[in-house]
């Protein structure tokens, strides 16, 4: 599996972060980090872009990858993909994954969540785009920050078809 995960908005980036951590490492993985987002150390195993890199190899659809996750997904980015803005790489890529009928999955980040906010989610979701905010399922018995994040991320993996044991399953 080839993915992108891009990380916008400063608030919950290290949930993105730690997606990213905990992809398997069979998945080939890229990261886009928009100027909004906390400085983020590029991985050995990967390749961080920046959002004004609309050149790089997310924003063609000849690049196949098979899927995108925007963690967290500030609204504004999210308005900007529902109404098919492509004006940074995250914006571009995301537009190329619906183009191209790929999977994309935006997790969300905002209370309380305006009219219009649910109108562009609601719009994406018709389109085919999964929107997955981090909302927690206390079914799974988490105490602790980490196991929070293993199952919003385990979660967010099931979506994306990528096997784990990261969280208690329902019972």
């Amino acid at each position: 599996m080839k993915i992108v995960v891009s990380i916008t908005g400063a608030s919950g980036y290290k949930l993105g972060l730690r997606f990213w951590e905990l992809l398997p490492d069979e998945v080939e993985k890229y990261m886009i980090v928009s100027d909004s987002a906390k400085v983020v150390m590029e991985k050995e195993e990967g390749k961080v872009f920046k959002e004004h890199q609309i050149e790089a190899p997310p924003s063609s659809g000849s690049s196949k990858f098979d899927a995108m996750v925007v963690i967290p997904c500030s609204m504004n980015t999210l308005a900007k993909i529902s109404v098919g803005i492509a004006d940074n790489l995250t914006t571009r890529t995301a537009s190329v994954m619906i183009k191209e009928n790929r999977q994309l999955l935006l997790a969300p980040r905002e209370l309380p969540l305006s009219p219009i906010h649910l109108e562009n989610m609601l719009k994406l979701s018709r389109i085919g785009v999964t929107i997955a905010p981090p909302i927690l399922g206390y079914y799974s018995g988490v105490e602790k920050l980490e196991e929070m994040e293993n199952f919003l991320i385990g979660k967010w993996f099931d979506i994306l078809g990528i096997e784990n044991s990261l969280y208690q399953r329902w019972e």
